[in-house]
């Protein structure tokens, strides 16, 4: 139970929301509010620094693109790369950022940035998108973790902050594995609960003298493992539930069957899900890694989007498709490109979001920003705006410090139906 706990930490724990005291009104940014916000968010995040030419901003012609050449999309005036033939015929969906910058050019403050809209600080960690969304909007389903976080590296999600412990994702290093320490061991059912009875009477008096709530929290924490042991939600975990047909077309990978994973957890009303892929990190043959890197995410992006929205939930889910910076245009002398935060893409679909645009612009050889400059906590804002998440609530750190979801960010309304 102590094992099971750990792993789902803090899961049962009451969503705080912003009428509990613990937040305060903003400065009007004279926004709507938005009736009928995204429910969920799966978050793809491509770790190392997703080249932006050689993916949704391409330059034909030009000497900074290289060997990489463009494809038609199934929208007339918008084309993309060789490398995502399947994402170029569902173009319609999506919604292309090819305008955003940032000045954040080392890894780790550019992945904080990207997941948190503030810099890195020693003094305070900062929450990202989901943790916000379960702030402002609570867990829809009880059985579950309002959070799961997949992948190998769960250090580089925006994770709970500063705020409560139930707010941290649960991670996941291995989509197929299942839900580790959820399965009762070495004791049957009849001799677990005359174990729990055990304990709750050994702790009852000391439960009755510190009535506070930090062993409110923790008590109520060890309730929910034990209820979520028992759910028949858990097997939202279990992959081999799905057809090998579905498991193939999402690719025999960890980021695909990642992606299937995250969609099995919306379906059971998991709020967020974050979704990792590295290998970005492209300094030397960018010619062979990113063809390789955008294979495996072309396939797995373009089978969640279709299953998401053949099953009803792309309207009320948000795709994020992101990463701390893009690569040098200018190819180097190792045929790599080098970190780039001065210009860089990201992708939105579902959700609200409009389908079949381009917004922003860089110049012919994919260097600067000339049209419609997007800023790190601008995206964020336009993410959390869709979730109809208050952009102008404050919430205070435990040193009383006033912090918004998007920081100073302000939402690209023009990408929002």
């Amino acid at each position: 139970m102590e094992s099971t706990a750990k792993s789902l930490l803090g899961v049962g724990a009451v969503g705080l929301t912003t009428r509990n005291g613990q937040a305060a009104l903003g400065p009007n940014l004279g926004l709507p509010e938005r009736a009928a916000g995204a429910k969920q968010i799966i978050y793809l995040y491509m770790g190392g620094g997703m080249t932006h030419i050689d993916t949704f901003d391409t330059k034909p012609g030009h000497e900074n693109q290289g060997q990489t050449k463009t494809i038609n999309t199934n929208v007339d005036d918008i084309k993309i790369s060789e490398y995502l033939p399947s994402l170029a015929r569902r173009a319609d969906k999506l919604s292309i950022v090819r305008s955003l910058t940032s000045t954040a050019g080392a890894h780790d403050q550019g992945n904080y940035l990207m997941h948190t809209s503030y810099e890195s600080r020693a003094t305070i960690r900062h929450p990202g998108l989901g943790a916000w969304a379960l702030k402002f909007n609570g867990r829809m389903n009880p059985n579950l973790p309002g959070s799961v976080f997949i992948g190998g590296n769960s250090r580089i999600n925006g994770g709970g902050g500063f705020f409560e412990p139930q707010y941290e994702p649960l991670a996941i290093s291995d989509p197929a594995s299942g839900l580790k320490n959820s399965k009762l061991r070495g004791v049957d059912q009849k001799e677990f609960d005359h174990r729990l009875e055990l304990a709750r009477k050994f702790d009852s008096e000391f439960h009755e003298q510190y009535n506070v709530k930090k062993v409110r929290a923790y008590t109520q924490m060890y309730d929910d493992a034990v209820r979520i042991m028992q759910s028949k939600d858990l097997n939202a975990f279990n992959l081999k539930d799905e057809d090998e047909a579905i498991r193939e077309r999402y690719g025999d990978n960890s980021f695909g069957q990642g992606c299937l994973l995250a969609r099995r957890l919306i379906e059971h009303d998991v709020r967020a899900v974050e979704v990792s892929y590295g290998g970005w990190d492209m300094h030397n043959n960018v010619f062979i890694s990113a063809p390789e890197r955008c294979g495996v995410l072309d396939q797995a992006m373009a089978a969640l989007l279709d299953d998401l929205e053949k099953r009803g939930r792309l309207d009320s889910t948000v795709v994020v498709l992101t990463t701390e910076f893009g690569r040098t245009p200018r190819i180097n002398q190792n045929a790599g490109r080098d970190h780039y935060p001065k210009a860089f893409c990201s992708v939105v679909a579902g959700g609200g979001f409009k389908g079949g645009i381009a917004y922003g612009k860089t110049d012919e050889g994919a260097e600067n920003v000339i049209e419609n400059p997007v800023k790190i906590p601008d995206f964020n804002a336009t993410v959390a705006y869709a979730m109809g998440m208050p952009l102008d609530h404050v919430i205070f750190s435990p040193s009383k410090r006033p912090f918004t979801v998007a920081h100073k960010g302000k939402p690209v309304l023009d990408l929002l139906a």
